[in-house]
């Protein structure tokens, strides 16, 4: 009679339909075996698991699966009061593959005469603060081999003044690889001039100024450098138009976003002018994550949707003074810059980007807590480009745009 109750409840799991959960290649894969329906069926070992890359232990399936593929697996068990007669049962383990690894990485023309290289990156100072700045190519123009279109320029200047400046070249243009190099590098240079500088600190000065000065005098000094910055946004527009004509381009060739943040601290505080056209956010978070400000006004929503460039003639009209901001602060945790490859699928909304909770998330995020375990460490910076390059690789359904982010910390 014991041997035939033995007999039935080993055949009862023999034939049971198991289902192991599908796995996914390159990530954290765990299945408990339930054996409530099964206590005295005790499984012993699995054969053909070393294949997948994972492992077997007190009743669990857990590891990294490398393979793509189905895999057999024979497991091995027993009946606690017949431990010395094994059975087998075969079950099926799906592996999918890694979506990563379903895009081609075409490396882009070296030898075409606008060549851009597919990622870069930079760390350094900033002011008295520090820089870490990534630029990567996203997968769509990967899988065909075409050029990274977003660009990023760094630069110290005269008078503790330091900028930086972001540029995502449109998609449909088929020289935005050449029109954002272009913005980035000729603001910079523009700004890179101790007599202008110099004309916006005395003007600064006077903005935020304690003593008593009227505000007819500091209105007229935040229009002169307002005046100031849109001569540095103009100077690129006629560096784009001039680089077109010569080039037999039309200038709607080159069009391309544009963001910039110019700073310097005051003995009152960080001074931060900024502009934007575009889609791409500058946010400034305070020092204890309790307020974050977005500081330009993004041609998001307003166009259905649609965007603004910077080669676009009308963008200089009677409201393009509303594209500059001027913000003075005593201190700050984060500046960030960005392009919508970074932002889209990160904070998916604009609404999102002035809310402290979605920031906290995002630099969770930067902290390790995602799929792929990619942590930036602002502390142990000495490769913080490199950090941030690796985390910029994250998988995010339908978004594989250009990717580019500034963080001055």
């Amino acid at each position: 009679m014991e041997k035939a109750v033995i007999y039935r409840e080993k055949e009862e799991f023999k034939e049971v339909h198991l289902v192991l959960k599908n796995a996914s290649s390159k990530q954290f894969y765990e299945f408990s075996f339930e054996m409530d329906d099964f206590p005295n069926i005790k499984i012993k070992s699995i054969a053909n698991l070393q294949e997948t890359g994972l492992t077997f232990d007190n009743n669990k399936i857990s590891g990294i699966p490398y393979a793509s593929s189905v895999h057999e697996l024979d497991i091995e068990f027993y009946h606690i009061r017949d431990q010395n007669n094994t059975e087998i049962k075969t079950v099926h383990l799906l592996v999918n593959a890694d979506p990563k690894d379903l895009w081609k990485n075409i490396p882009s023309d070296a030898k075409d005469v606008y060549y851009k290289r597919d990622e870069a990156s930079y760390q350094g100072k900033f002011s008295d603060k520090k820089i870490t700045v990534v630029s990567k190519r996203g997968r769509a123009h990967a899988h065909e081999g075409k050029f990274r279109d977003d660009d990023f320029a760094v630069n110290e200047l005269p008078g503790g003044w330091s900028i930086v400046s972001v540029a995502d070249g449109a998609g449909s243009a088929v020289m935005a690889r050449e029109g954002s190099r272009l913005v980035v590098v000729s603001v910079n240079s523009f700004f890179n001039s101790s007599e202008i500088l110099n004309e916006i600190g005395k003007n600064i000065e006077i903005v935020y100024n304690t003593s008593k000065l009227s505000e007819e005098i500091r209105s007229e000094a935040r229009e002169n450098i307002i005046r100031s910055l849109y001569e540095g946004v103009l100077h690129v527009y006629h560096v784009l138009d001039k680089t077109a004509t010569e080039n037999s381009f039309s200038i709607k060739d080159l069009h391309t976003t544009l963001i910039f943040a110019l700073v310097k601290k005051f003995d009152f505080g960080y001074v931060i002018l900024t502009f934007g056209v575009g889609d791409c956010p500058i946010n400034l978070i305070s020092t204890d994550f309790s307020e974050v400000k977005l500081l330009n006004t993004m041609d998001v929503g307003e166009f259905g949707g649609g965007t603004r460039f910077i080669t676009m003639s009308e963008v200089f009209n009677d409201s393009m003074s509303s594209r500059f901001g001027m913000t003075c602060i005593n201190d700050f945790s984060y500046l960030v810059l960005m392009t919508d490859g970074i932002y889209d699928p990160k904070f998916i909304t604009e609404n999102k980007l002035e809310d402290t909770d979605s920031w906290k998330t995002f630099f969770g995020d930067l902290n390790g807590h995602n799929d792929d375990r990619a942590k930036v460490d602002f502390i142990n910076d000495t490769d913080i480009d490199q950090q941030l390059l690796k985390w910029t690789d994250f998988w995010s359904r339908g978004n594989h745009d250009d990717r580019t982010l500034a963080i001055i910390y």
